[in-house]
């Protein structure tokens, strides 16, 4: 028995100790630095460049300029024009990717109903967005109706486009799959079809929402009197390029962080995906 031990502890003295965990480090935090800054350093360039007089300040207006003007508007008055604009996007953005995933799961599952729709669909997505205001205010008048009508139609087409793709590119063998366990059409759309089909319907819903924004900009040229659409319109009116480019400032602002908010859902919503990672593959260079 002691030599069996003996024998036993000379071999466990011989195998090689198990390497310390490495670290998780993540192989794109300079990039990811660099990107963040790199907006500051084009503002800080053109600060320099309009003051030195080599851009007319009437066409471009340095960044300090920009900011002292919405610092003298106030908090609540830039806050009372985010506001709106932000809860038109909220609406117009529900109502049309919600009308969207509706419409477009029911065109990928049934060529029936993807043959009798198509062709409408198709012709009302060529249609640019400035065509619908005139027709907008005929039937809906110049309320907020309109407003959130015409940011619907903006959301609806991308996420719509999204979800009939997204169904459609789905393998066929994962549909047999669920064939041969014999699920229900309920069960094969949410275990199979709705989980494969997701990263196009997210894709779809980012594109959406950046579009929303966009068909606000469109919409609060219908008679409103709140919202970075006004602002934009009241600058030009007015000839303030200052105005002009702190409504774009904003817009810029609230694109970028709605899109992140929407990148940390797809995150979480598409953390089992397998997917090709280039940067890890940079990081082991």
């Amino acid at each position: 028995m002691t030599d069996t031990t003996a024998r036993g502890d000379a071999l466990a003295s011989r195998q090689p100790a198990s390497p310390p965990r490495a670290t998780r480090r993540d192989p794109l935090r300079a990039w990811r630095i660099a990107g963040l800054a790199l907006p500051f350093a084009a503002l800080v360039l053109l600060e320099v460049v309009v003051r030195r007089g080599w851009l007319p300040d009437h066409l471009v207006p340095a960044p300090s300029e920009i900011l002292d003007t919405l610092a003298r508007m106030g908090v609540t008055r830039v806050a009372r024009h985010v506001g709106a604009s932000t809860l038109r996007v909220a609406a117009g953005f529900a109502a049309g990717a919600g009308l969207a995933l509706v419409v477009g799961a029911a065109m990928g599952l049934s060529r029936r109903i993807d043959a009798l729709f198509e062709p409408t669909f198709q012709a009302l997505r060529a249609i640019p967005s400035l065509a619908w205001v005139p027709v907008l205010l005929l039937w809906l008048g110049i309320d907020e109706a309109p407003k959130i009508t015409l940011i619907a139609i903006g959301a609806f087409f991308p996420v719509h486009l999204a979800v009939v793709a997204g169904i459609r590119d789905v393998d066929r063998k994962l549909v047999e799959l669920g064939a041969v366990y014999r699920l229900g059409p309920l069960a094969l759309f949410r275990r199979i079809l709705l989980p494969a089909a997701l990263p196009q319907i997210v894709t779809g819903l980012r594109t959406g929402l950046s579009l929303a924004w966009m068909f606000m900009v469109a919409a609060e040229l219908i008679a409103a009197t709140r919202g970075l659409g006004f602002l934009l319109s009241d600058g030009r009116e007015t000839g303030r390029p200052d105005l002009v480019f702190g409504a774009i400032l904003l817009l810029a602002l609230l694109g970028k962080l709605t899109d992140g908010a929407m990148r940390r859902i797809e995150s979480r919503w598409l953390g089992w995906r397998d997917a090709f990672d280039s940067a890890s593959r940079e990081g082991r260079k």
